[in-house]
């Protein structure tokens, strides 16, 4: 018996105890309700899909075929016809895919102060908010295919075709949920190590099972692919890994998976010297990497900062701005070592910031982290900061020229031309850009690739194609040929915008609780009949 019919069971056994009084309640109708509900909040959600990425993580350490993708979206209504669109066109499931939540696009597009650079400095509670949001927007999805459903069930049944009536059972009772992982940006922790812990608190209530924290000062953060990023010492970094272990632990999400983030790559500044407690510990190393100068105590001007490196005096060098720089060069060095530490820290997945997207880079510090950590998986931002269409036009020019090929017909430095759109050239390097996934996937490592703001290029794009042909000649043909007629054609579920708001799940509930006497609003002179 499945747990739809378990349910229909046991209402009809507390309303058989209840007597006269519970006549008009209907024990399928609550059993369908209780379906479409069948997250009740934010920590069933959270030790769910922390299941669904911990059975990921094992089947990609045997297949490295089997990654995982996610696109950023910055409404509950984006999430939730991302889902849709997948569950329509990958066979009804949704394997492998996940949602990503950016803390750029909140603090872009969800901030009460209005649009803001990616600095943190949007309100803390906004990140769980837009969780909730995009969860509340899933499981409504949820309720909505299921309720499609049970009224087909209620046609078959009517009509007597039995077969039908089977065929739709069988469906709900294998429903494929819309709900899937969330790996939530909580930049570097608002804070301090109590912050960190109090925002993953509020995140993992919402429904958040992986947060991605980085190696930035919190209140220097900077977005990933711009200038100035400061990093701290390992020290801090590490206590926010374990404050963010104690919040899964304690609200009871055993498995909870932490993404930690390193800047070191781009970030050639840092706030403080790191302590050393004795030799080569995490402390001299993180500061074997300043920039210093040898000096003679007679050297010392008032105020400045010195200390001893293997018997020597030296000066790191500071700018005016009080911080500290590193030597040239060694970001390589020092992601890796970030990455080495933050598996002994705790942390479950790592994540490299890179300049461009090339898979040789990203193998090359992968490669020194397995040395120590041979399981060690990454998360990859594939990041629409990366003019992906140069980078790998200039990747695939560079790889003809050490080849020997003629590229006279090309120019490198203006090789975004739309004239090279048709060219062998071209056509190598959007190849490179279609199996970048999973060459990085095979070569690196990573577990998880991402598109961190794709749904607000989207937006724009969209809106801006619109506005061109409605506000023009076409008018109000630009909106029926551009948008509507493709709707329909396309067959996208919210042409039906009504049913997509939940009117009809309105119209059953109605039913539910009035019988005959519902007011409902999908009679015959819905508009909606019209798109069949």
């Amino acid at each position: 018996m499945s747990q739809y019919q378990d349910d229909i069971q046991a209402v009809a056994n507390l309303k058989a105890a209840q007597g006269s009084a519970w006549d008009a309640i209907n024990p399928e109708s609550a059993a369908r309700m209780k379906a479409q509900n069948r997250f009740k909040t934010g920590l069933d959600i959270a030790k769910y899909t922390a299941g669904i990425m911990r059975a990921d993580m094992a089947v990609f350490d045997n297949d490295k075929t089997k990654y995982t993708q996610s696109l950023g979206c910055w409404h509950g209504f984006v999430g939730q016809q991302k889902l849709i669109s997948i569950k329509k066109h990958f066979g009804g499931k949704t394997d492998r895919r996940y949602l990503y939540l950016s803390g750029w696009m909140v603090a872009a597009l969800r901030s009460d102060f209005g649009p803001l650079p990616d600095q943190s400095m949007h309100e803390k509670t906004s990140v769980a908010s837009l969780v909730e949001e995009l969860y509340t927007f899933l499981r409504q999805a949820d309720a909505r295919e299921l309720g499609g459903l049970f009224r087909a069930l209620d046609a078959a049944r009517e009509a007597g075709n039995f077969a039908e009536e089977a065929k739709i059972q069988h469906q709900i009772d294998n429903h494929v949920t819309h709900v899937v992982p969330i790996v939530a940006d909580i930049d570097a922790g608002f804070g301090n190590a109590e912050a960190t812990y109090l925002m993953a608190k509020q995140m993992i209530e919402a429904g958040a099972c992986a947060l991605q924290i980085e190696n930035q000062v919190a209140d220097e953060k900077q977005c990933g692919h711009q200038d100035g990023k400061v990093t701290v010492p390992h020290v801090d970094f590490h206590a926010k890994i374990r404050a963010l272990r104690y919040a899964f632990l304690e609200l009871g999400v055993d498995n909870g998976l932490i993404v930690a983030r390193t800047d070191s790559e781009g970030a050639g500044l840092t706030k403080e010297i790191a302590v050393v407690n004795e030799p080569g510990d995490a402390g001299d190393t993180y500061n074997s990497y300043l920039d210093v100068e040898e000096i003679d105590v007679a050297d010392m001007a008032e105020g400045d900062v010195v200390f001893n490196r293997g018997g020597k005096l030296v000066r790191p060098k500071r700018l005016p701005s009080g911080l500290y720089q590193f030597r040239q060069g060694t970001g390589h060095e020092r992601c890796v070592f970030d990455c080495i530490g933050a598996i002994n820290a705790g942390a479950d997945l790592l994540w490299i910031e890179t300049a461009v997207p090339t898979v040789h880079e990203i193998k090359g510090m992968m490669d020194d982290v397995r040395k120590v950590h041979p399981d060690a998986k990454l998360v990859y931002n594939n990041s629409p900061s990366f003019n992906w269409t140069l980078n790998f036009r200039q990747q695939a020019y560079d790889a003809m020229v050490e080849a020997g090929n003629d590229v006279s017909a090309y120019e490198r430095a203006n090789l975004m031309s739309a004239e090279y759109d048709e060219t062998k050239l071209g056509a190598v390097a959007d190849e490179r850009i279609r199996t970048f996934q999973a060459d990085t996937a095979r070569e690196a490592n990573v577990f998880h690739h991402l598109i961190t703001l794709p749904t607000y290029h989207t937006t724009a794009l969209s809106v801006d194609n619109l506005a061109k042909e409605y506000f023009g000649e076409q008018a109000m043909l630009g909106y029926v040929k551009k948008v509507q007629r493709e709707e329909i054609r396309q067959g996208i579920a919210c042409v039906k915008h009504q049913n997509m708001s939940g009117s009809d799940m309105g119209d059953d509930h109605k039913e539910y609780f009035a019988g005959e006497n519902a007011l409902k609003a999908g009679g015959a002179n819905n508009t909606s009949n019209q798109f069949g």
